[in-house]
């Protein structure tokens, strides 16, 4: 029984030290065995590879070196993509392309006007149906809202383009049957001073350096003013029309969306505090236009005679 049990832990003992063995790492070679060649270099770095424990990082995606050669890392596009508005050219680019939108909205909008103005029969079947106006100022206010509120439509082509023809077209035959009721030779002279108006400022908005996009405060409490004016002014004209309330009330929306044209202005430039993504073309010039049209409509209202 003794031997039996000395024979069994001394077994014992060498599967432990063979164990032990087994798991330990080889020597390293000598320089001869280094040396030797290739294939035996290899086959030695074969059987002593250890095996690697599955850590986490071996789940990874390889990492793969930036390429110096372009300039920029290979990772850098996703946030250049986002930040090139800080680019000169794409701000370029941007602002060209809302201010050729808007060129083809204010012609199309000058063509509805001369129409209803120098055509004696258009002019007195519009005047004759004021239908029509309301249901084109309608249509005006729900594609604005539409443009102004939802960005999925406004950014997503050909919608926005067929909302924004939507939008021009009501905004011109409202325009058109506003400038209607007034002298031809007033509706020419407003539309001179609005042009000159809109060249000054924008050209003034591009050079200054005033920051127009931090006075939202003051153009709030402005546009809340020109409100309250005009409910009372249209609670006030059935029972007795001032006129030079009705005048105090076109000054002050003139002022009113001029300063906002150079609020929208400067909003297109993208080096001030508040800036337009240059996705945002078709509501830069929407802005823009808008502010054109009721500087126009105001400057209609004060300097126009009625027929």
């Amino acid at each position: 029984m003794v031997s039996v049990s000395s024979k069994g832990a001394e077994n014992d003992g060498s599967n432990t030290v063979k164990h032990t063995s087994n798991n330990r790492s080889s020597a390293p070679p000598s320089y001869e065995e280094a040396t030797a060649g290739d294939g035996k270099k290899a086959d030695y770095l074969q059987a002593t590879s250890p095996t690697l424990s599955q850590h986490s990082w071996q789940h990874g995606e390889p990492y793969n070196s930036p390429d110096c050669s372009s300039g920029i890392y290979s990772g850098d596009t996703e946030m250049l993509t986002t930040q090139s508005w800080d680019n000169e050219t794409v701000r370029r680019g941007f602002i060209r392309k809302v201010y050729a939108i808007l060129m083809i909205q204010l012609l199309v909008t000058v063509a509805v006007v001369a129409l209803f103005t120098f055509c004696d029969p258009v002019k007195g079947y519009i005047q004759a149906n004021p239908g029509w106006y309301w249901a084109s100022y309608a249509v005006f206010f729900s594609t604005y809202l539409v443009l102004a509120c939802c960005s999925g439509p406004r950014r997503k082509f050909p919608w926005n383009l067929i909302l924004l023809c939507i939008f021009t077209l009501s905004m011109a035959y409202v325009t058109g049957m506003l400038s209607s009721f007034y002298n031809t030779k007033s509706v020419i002279l407003c539309l001179g001073i609005t042009a000159l108006v809109c060249m000054s400022v924008t050209l003034f908005s591009f050079q200054s350096k005033i920051d127009f996009t931090s006075c939202q405060g003051v153009l709030f409490v402005l546009s809340m003013v020109l409100l309250f004016s005009g409910i009372f002014l249209v609670i006030l004209i059935p029972f007795q029309y001032i006129p030079w309330l009705h005048a105090v009330y076109a000054v002050i929306g003139a002022i009113v969306f001029t300063m906002f044209l150079a609020f929208d202005t400067q909003m297109l430039m993208g080096s001030r505090r508040y800036s337009l993504s240059p996705e945002e073309y078709i509501f830069g010039a929407l802005n823009i236009y808008l502010d054109i049209i009721y500087i126009f409509s105001f400057l209609l209202q004060l300097f126009g005679t009625q027929e």
